[in-house]
């Protein structure tokens, strides 16, 4: 369904009932079908599940500003989605920038979060803490930032590079061929652009608020572009409780490469915090 808002309208999916609120998000370059493995679950177990596709991406608007893809803004979209769904609190479950906005949102507004999930991102100041072997890995979004650029070398010779940049997501072929419709690429690395500048990697940290506990960190030891300090150094921006898991043998798309035990660890994890 559309869920039209003050600024964009949103593709969403709602489905589950009336049982206790998740809210999927997802991260780049995806939408909201990164999630397919883990609604059925998650309904099946007695969850309502809300998974958005974010400004910028697969159904939903693109605004021509880069400004609007700042994360607060997607946050805010989050909240204002909540409201317009007649929900109070919400398990929060973040991939990729998915996570970063989630983490967004429950430094807003704590009050409305019931615990949070973060899949493969941590806290932004543990993936500063996390020195030069993850400034290594994160080469691509100092690329990112330039826009034409980006979108010519992603997109030359058939998409040969967003292709090996995507070279172990179930989907990395259905990706390619949305993300080449005119105006969609750009619109999808406005998150970085907006959100992610230079400074915010090489520069001095700003310093960020806590993320009110519980939250759980969920890492996959094949992921190509994030260090596993980079997760489990968030536990230092938890106030309240923590729990980290480890999901061996996979890449970055863990809860497309391994759904059954993302989704165990999922329930176990809500389970422990109704």
């Amino acid at each position: 369904m559309r869920v039209e808002l003050a600024e964009v309208t949103l593709e969403v999916e709602d489905s589950g009932g009336l049982g206790p609120a998740v809210l999927l998000v997802h991260g780049f370059p995806d939408t909201h079908d990164c999630w397919r493995h883990q609604v059925p679950a998650l309904n099946a177990a007695g969850y309502r599940t809300i998974a958005p596709d974010l400004r910028g991406f697969g159904g939903s608007d693109r605004p021509a500003d880069t400004a609007a893809y700042a994360p607060a803004r997607s946050a805010a979209d989050l909240l204002e989605l909540l409201d317009r769904l007649g929900v109070g609190r919400v398990h929060l479950v973040g991939h990729d920038w998915g996570s970063g906005i989630a983490q967004g949102l429950a430094m807003a507004a704590p009050d409305r979060v019931a615990s949070l999930s973060l899949l493969s991102v941590g806290h932004r100041g543990a993936l500063v803490d996390a020195g030069w072997e993850q400034r290594a890995l994160s080469w691509y979004m100092l690329l990112f930032q330039h826009e034409g650029v980006a979108e010519e070398w992603l997109l030359r010779d058939g998409a040969a590079h967003a292709r090996e940049f995507l070279a172990e997501h179930p989907d990395a072929g259905g990706i390619v061929e949305r993300l080449s419709e005119p105006g969609a690429l750009t619109a999808a690395l406005g998150v970085y652009r907006a959100g992610l500048p230079p400074r915010a990697l090489f520069g001095p940290e700003v310093p960020l608020p806590p993320l009110p506990g519980p939250v759980l960190g969920l890492w996959s030891t094949g992921d190509r572009f994030l260090t596993e300090r980079a997760m489990t150094g968030t536990e230092k921006y938890v106030a309240g409780s923590w729990r980290y898991e480890r999901v061996e043998g996979v890449g970055h798309w863990l809860q497309l490469e391994a759904p059954e035990r993302v989704n165990a660890s999922l329930l176990r994890f809500l389970a422990d915090h109704p």
